[in-house]
C-alpha cells in the first residue's frame, strides 16, 4: 500500500486509473483504500473531486469490461483449468455461477462493495452470457456508485481518513451484504410468489386438519411470531457486551460523518423530519391509513385490526427492549436503545406503504413509494443523530427491530386473511 501511495503522490490520476483497472481484472490491489486516500488529497485541494470520481469510475469500468470480455471469449472450461491464477478455482466458479443464474445481474451494483466478489463478477457476467447491454447498465452504474462513495468518504474524513477507513469499509461491506440479501428476498418473492403461496396454503390446510379450529391456528402462528421476536431480543441481549464495543466504534464514525456532512443549513429540514416521528404525525398517518383501508381495503376488518396491533406492538416492543438493554442516550438521563421513534415510524409508515403498493398494479409506482419510504425513515433517524438526541447505533437498532416487527405483522395479516377462505 505504501508503494502505491508513493506512486499516487507523484502520478495521481494515472495511478488511480491503472490501479482500479487492474483490481477489477482481479489483481490484489487495495482499491478502496486508494480511493479513500484520493478523497483525502481532494480534501487538501491538490486534486479535483469530480475529475477523481470520473477517472476512478473509468478505471473500474475498463477493468470490469476487460474481465467481462475475457470471460465471454474463453468460457467456463478455460477458467476451470487456469482460473486459480486469478482466484477462480473450480469450486468458486460453481458457487458464483449459481449465484448469477439465481439472482441475475442487478447484484452487479452491490458486488463492488463485497471484497472477493467484485474481482470476479466481470468474468462471470461473460461466462454466463449476460448481454453486454444489461451488463453495462448495472456494472457501470455500480462502478460510479462505488468510486463516488469511497472518494467522497475520504474527502469527508479528511485528515482522519486512515483512522476511520477500515471501520467504514467494514460497515459498507455489511451494508452491501444486507442490501444483497434484501435483493435476493425480493427476487425470490417476485419469481416464486405463486409457489410460496401454494406452500403456505398447503401448510395452513394441514394445520386446519390437525387442530380443526381457526382460533387455535391463529394462536399458534401468533405464538411462533412472538417466540421468534423474544428469541431475537434474548440473543442480542446475551452478546450485549460485545455489541457495546462495536456500537462505540460505529457511533464514533457515524457521528463524525454526520457533523461534517450536515451543517447548520440542514437544521430546518432536520426539524421537519424529526417532527414526522412525533405522536401527532403518527396519529395522522394512522388515521390516513384507516381512511385508505375503508376505501381500498380488501379485508377492512383485518387490516384495521392489524394496523392497531402493529402500532401497540411496536410501542410495547420498544419498552421491552429498553428494559432489556438499559443503555443511556447522549443526555445520560433516558434509555434510547433502540430508538423508539424510529422503530414506530418504520412500522406505521411501512404498514401504510404496504397497503398502498398491494393495491397498485404499476411497478414504477411501487418502486417510487418504496424508495420514498426508506428515504423518509432514513432522515427521520438521521435527525435524532443530527440533534444529538440519540446515538447512531440506537437508530440502527430501531431500523432493525422495526423491520422485524413490521415483517411479522404483515405475514400474520396475510395468514389470517387466508385462513377463513380455506376453512370455507
Amino acid at each position: 500500500m505504501n508503494l502505491i501511495i508513493d506512486l499516487f503522490n507523484h502520478y495521481g490520476y494515472l495511478v488511480l486509473l491503472i490501479s482500479l483497472t487492474l483490481e477489477l481484472i482481479a489483481f490484489p490491489l487495495p482499491g478502496e483504500a486508494l480511493m479513500t486516500y484520493c478523497g483525502y488529497i481532494v480534501y487538501t485541494n491538490k486534486m479535483n473531486w469530480t475529475v477523481s470520481i470520473l477517472v476512478a469510475a473509468s478505471g473500474a469500468i475498463t477493468g470490469i469490461t476487460i474481465s467481462y470480455l475475457i470471460g465471454k471469449i474463453l468460457g467456463v472450461g478455460f477458467f476451470e483449468k487456469y482460473g486459480h491464477f486469478v482466484h477462480l478455482d473450480k469450486k468458486r466458479i460453481e458457487k458464483i455461477s449459481i449465484w448469477f443464474q439465481s439472482y441475475g445481474s442487478k447484484l452487479l451494483i452491490i458486488a463492488y462493495f463485497i471484497p472477493g466478489v467484485r474481482h470476479v463478477t466481470g468474468y462471470f457476467s461473460g461466462i454466463t452470457n449476460i448481454s453486454y447491454r444489461k451488463f453495462s447498465v448495472y456494472a457501470y452504474s455500480g462502478a460510479l456508485v462505488w468510486t463516488f462513495t469511497f472518494i467522497s468518504l475520504g474527502k469527508v474524513l479528511g485528515a482522519n481518513w486512515e483512522k476511520y477507513h477500515s471501520l467504514m469499509t467494514r460497515y459498507l461491506v455489511i451494508a452491501g451484504l444486507i442490501t444483497a440479501a434484501i435483493i435476493i428476498i425480493i427476487y425470490f418473492y417476485r419469481n416464486y410468489k405463486q409457489k410460496i403461496l401454494e406452500w403456505l396454503i398447503s401448510t395452513l390446510q394441514n394445520s386446519i386438519r390437525i387442530f380443526n379450529s381457526l382460533g387455535k391456528i391463529k394462536i399458534l402462528f401468533a405464538g411462533i411470531a412472538a417466540t421468534f421476536l423474544v428469541f431475537s431480543v434474548l440473543v442480542i441481549g446475551i452478546i450485549q457486551d460485545y455489541l457495546a464495543n462495536e456500537f462505540g466504534q460505529f457511533d464514533e464514525v457515524i457521528k463524525y460523518l454526520v457533523t461534517h456532512i450536515f451543517d447548520e443549513s440542514w437544521m430546518y429540514f432536520m426539524r421537519i423530519f424529526n417532527s414526522l416521528s412525533n405522536n401527532y404525525a403518527l396519529l395522522v398517518v394512522i388515521l390516513l391509513t384507516m381512511l385508505w383501508i375503508s376505501i381500498k381495503g380488501s379485508n377492512k376488518l383485518y387490516e384495521i385490526r392489524f394496523l392497531i396491533i402493529s402500532y401497540l406492538g411496536a410501542e410495547g416492543l420498544g419498552i421491552l427492549l429498553k428494559n432489556v438493554f438499559h443503555r443511556l442516550g447522549p443526555s445520560g438521563i433516558i434509555y434510547t436503545f433502540p430508538s423508539n421513534e424510529v422503530l414506530i415510524s418504520i412500522v406505521i409508515y411501512g404498514f401504510m406503504v404496504y397497503l398502498i403498493i398491494k393495491q397498485s398494479k404499476k411497478t414504477w409506482i411501487k418502486t417510487i413509494i418504496t424508495v420514498a419510504y426508506f428515504i423518509l425513515c432514513f432522515f427521520v433517524g438521521l435527525s435524532f443523530v443530527y440533534f444529538n438526541i440519540q446515538y447512531p447505533s440506537d437508530i440502527a437498532a430501531g431500523f432493525e427491530f422495526g423491520m422485524v416487527w413490521l415483517s411479522l405483522s404483515i405475514i400474520l395479516l396475510e395468514i389470517y386473511r387466508i385462513l377463513p377462505k380455506l376453512r370455507n
